[in-house]
């Protein structure tokens, strides 16, 4: 069970579902792994390589997995490593003399020319790898380079490319070019119960048909207030991006909704509002069987979220929180829900924040989304059947994980007194206001 599962929940762990949300950070490293790659350095610059590979990859250990995301193993003299990234398995070779790492993401059955001309692109973006034909026209991610010139930060950096490029592109390139290519081995996949499934794909659904239903009733006019409205559409796709957790075409449509909105071209907010909700449509329209294939779960050893202190995440909620005012003084309640529902996605989606902040905003989800965890079997208490706020439910909860974290951090005291019951949009609004307060200094020596 992951790291946010093990907080949550009346019941005892078992009786809670194993289901994981948000996308994999590596940014929690113990102390040992800090001191493992401090080790690695020592050991290359002493001429030592193998040694320094060996205390790297206890670095990128994911210590919580319940399985091992990376496994060596020395023959000869020469180390062979594998490691997870989402459904691409890595592989690699080190010896005294040069480190090769390659994924194999998919076999081309037919030289299309647009997949090859893809790669070609990808190609002169890529730093560190590349992409390339080997003999039996397996599509491979390659990286090689000399010894003496692969330093531990360079392999982290360059392996870090490698990985995620490869769980990136297979499950887009094998959607779009089915006729061409087809799965390279057996996928790294985790199969998903069809009743899990079946709750996100209503889950995505009816949250889309929702937005829609609620730019449609124009008031406020969204030609006049398009900013009000883009909050509403960036909520929804990073609500999605963390509670339903996606792979392949769903994931990569999310990111385009986001980029839609905020890429710097001459596009105004109206038609980047409208861009953001044909995204949406398309995903709308999208057959189940489609959705359901890439609903799988994964291991995964590199994320692409940026640690970042507790003040970065109290000065994005400082600076977001202020544009709730106009939609609640005008009565748009759900307009208003829009902003403390993308500053938390936003936060859990681009972002690694301290562990105190990321299960905290969970706690948020649980609460303002209580309905979805239900529907996939979580107890949760938080509201009633109605929708109604159990306010003794989560003063308990928040108490629960202040004790969770105080050993850590002695100073982690949240003013409750400050929350606001009356209304699900006041409670949002001063819930983040809580987290924003929060004092995540670390004991010392931790």
């Amino acid at each position: 069970m992951n790291f946010l599962s093990r907080l949550f929940g009346g019941h005892s762990q078992s009786d809670q579902p194993d289901i994981p949300f948000g996308r994999f950070s590596d940014a929690y490293k113990s102390d040992e792994q800090q001191q493992a790659i401090d080790r690695s350095l020592e050991a290359f610059e002493q001429g030592d390589s193998l040694e320094a590979y060996r205390a790297f990859f206890y670095y990128l250990l994911d210590v919580e997995a319940k399985h091992p995301n990376i496994q060596w193993e020395e023959k000869d003299g020469v180390l062979h490593f594998e490691l997870l990234q989402g459904s691409q398995r890595i592989t690699g070779v080190a010896s005294q003399e040069k480190l090769k790492v390659e994924s194999r993401v998919a076999r081309a059955n037919d030289l299309n020319v647009g997949f090859m001309r893809r790669l070609m692109e990808a190609n002169f973006h890529l730093k560190f790898s590349r992409f390339a034909l080997d003999e039996e026209n397996n599509l491979c991610i390659v990286f090689d380079t000399r010894t003496a010139d692969g330093s531990p930060l360079k392999i982290l950096h360059a392996i870090r490319e490698l990985a995620i490029h490869a769980d990136k592109q297979d499950d887009l390139l094998l959607g779009e070019f089915a006729q061409a290519l087809s799965p390279a081995g057996d996928r790294q996949l985790e199969a998903v119960s069809e009743a899990e499934k079946e709750t996100k794909y209503q889950y995505v659904c009816n949250a889309i048909k929702a937005v829609f239903a609620e730019m449609d009733k124009g008031k406020p006019d969204p030609n006049t207030y398009p900013g009000t409205y883009a909050y509403l559409f960036l909520a929804l796709a990073f609500r999605l991006d963390y509670l339903v957790k996606p792979e392949g075409f769903m994931m990569d449509l999310l990111e385009r909704v986001y980029a839609a909105y905020f890429s710097k071209n001459n596009l105004t907010p109206q038609v980047k509002l409208q861009q953001m909700r044909r995204e949406f449509q398309t995903l709308l329209e999208r057959p189940k069987e489609a959705f359901f294939t890439e609903m799988y779960r994964t291991q995964s050893t590199f994320g692409a979220n940026p640690a970042v202190p507790h003040g970065t995440v109290a000065s994005f909620i400082d600076g977001e929180l202020a544009n709730m005012e106009w939609p609640l003084q005008q009565g748009h309640d759900v307009l208003a829900m829009a902003i403390p529902q993308y500053i938390a996605g936003f936060i859990l989606f681009h972002q690694a924040p301290p562990k105190p902040d990321r299960a905290f905003l969970h706690l948020f989800f649980q609460i303002t989304e209580s309905s979805y965890f239900r529907d996939l079997g979580f107890d949760i208490p938080y509201t009633d059947l109605d929708g109604r706020l159990q306010k003794v439910e989560i003063l308990k909860a928040i108490k629960k994980l202040t004790d969770q974290f105080r050993k850590q951090y002695p100073r982690l005291k949240p003013e409750v007194q400050g929350l606001n019951f009356g209304s699900p949009t006041l409670f949002a609004k001063s819930y983040l206001q809580m987290i924003k307060g929060l004092d995540v200094t670390k004991e010392e020596g931790d």
